[in-house]
């Protein structure tokens, strides 16, 4: 692809199509997406099977810890029972989320259904924040006036509690590490296993020395990790979904490699964002010298094969524009630019 001088406004584009208006390869405008898994993932049927087994055996867990919280008098019993009931919510919209994100793109979801697994864990840490507030207000309560508490129930529907908490976790635990979706499932169900260890602990010293006041302090110290736990992750999920910049990309790093290769003048326009999870993308306009536009086709190919090597960027949208050409006072990030768009530029 060479031209002996620029082209006019649209020439580029003009040039790119051919009669039936279809884009060439050797279009300015380049869309690219490569493949970039390489991880191991668990088979999907056998991680929904983790995920419907681990449903199941929360629920009836919940059930247990209820009836037992009921009989004993213990807030922190039913305040565990709560947070159950919670993560038995949280597996079913995971699990559900599960199925739908694996259809295939469409007209009306262009970019697939990867994304309802973020909607997904958004919605699972802001439940744990609204069970943590509640419980931190209960625990209060019942600090006033500590009820009797039997401590007997409390501790050995505890330990049946940390047992189905240990399970879950143990299902879970090969899948958190590659889904922002199972990891809130996993978080949820590890802060069940510790706040069972934290009841028993509160049963024992009840049954030993009738301390009352431990029942609500323990569901206090339950909330409040609770708490921490949800805040501390809740920003992962909001950052994607807000098109924020993908975590552990150094975008500064991203434009000097771009702006370093031969033949490239500068950037502007520029977008980082994740289509979905682990699926980091690049748009952007190159704006290449006069030798540069000349080689453009190689300089294209160089740019991507850089971000996919040095940064794992395997998707990006790159509009090239001659210096001669190019937009003034465009701004490095976003489409924001301090004079009008020239009118060669159709990609924003």
């Amino acid at each position: 692809m060479a031209w002996s001088q620029p082209p006019e406004p649209g020439e580029a584009r003009a040039r790119a199509t051919d009669r039936t208006g279809h884009e060439r390869p050797d279009m300015p405008h380049d869309h690219h997406h490569h493949g970039h898994h390489g991880h191991v993932h668990l088979d999907p049927e056998s991680g929904d099977r983790r995920v419907w087994i681990a449903v199941w055996a929360n629920g009836l867990l919940t059930i247990a810890q209820v009836v037992g919280g009921l009989m004993s008098g213990s807030l922190a019993l039913i305040a565990d029972a709560l947070h159950n009931l919670s993560d038995m919510a949280s597996l079913a919209i995971a699990f559900a989320a599960r199925k739908i994100a694996r259809r295939p793109p469409d007209g009306a979801m262009t970019f697939g259904y990867g994304r309802i697994e973020i909607v997904a864990a958004l919605i699972n840490y802001t439940t744990l924040i609204i069970v943590g507030f509640y419980l931190v207000y209960e625990g209060v309560m019942r600090l006033v006036d500590p009820p009797e508490v039997a401590g007997w129930t409390v501790v050995i529907v505890a330990a049946v509690a940390l047992a189905v908490d240990a399970l879950t976790a143990l299902l879970t635990w090969s899948m958190q590490k590659e889904s922002v979706n199972i990891r809130a499932l996993f978080l949820h169900n590890l802060s069940d296993a510790l706040a069972s260890v934290a009841v028993i602990v509160g049963g024992v010293l009840i049954l030993l020395y009738d301390w009352r006041f431990v029942d609500p302090l323990v569901t206090i110290a339950i909330a409040a990790y609770i708490l921490w736990l949800a805040l501390s992750e809740i920003g992962g999920p909001i950052r994607t979904l807000m098109l924020g910049s993908p975590d552990g990309i150094d975008g500064m790093a991203v434009i000097e490699a771009v702006r370093g290769i031969e033949g490239v003048d500068d950037v502007h326009h520029v977008h980082f964002w994740q289509m979905q999870e682990h699926e980091p993308a690049f748009d952007t306009h190159v704006v290449l010298t006069h030798d540069g536009w000349l080689r453009l086709e190689e300089i294209k190919t160089d740019i991507k094969a850089m971000l996919a090597e040095r940064f794992g960027i395997g998707h990006s949208t790159l509009e090239f524009e001659h210096v001669e050409r190019a937009h003034q006072n465009a701004a490095l990030y976003g489409c924001r630019d301090g004079a009008a768009p020239h009118r060669h530029h159709a990609h924003h």
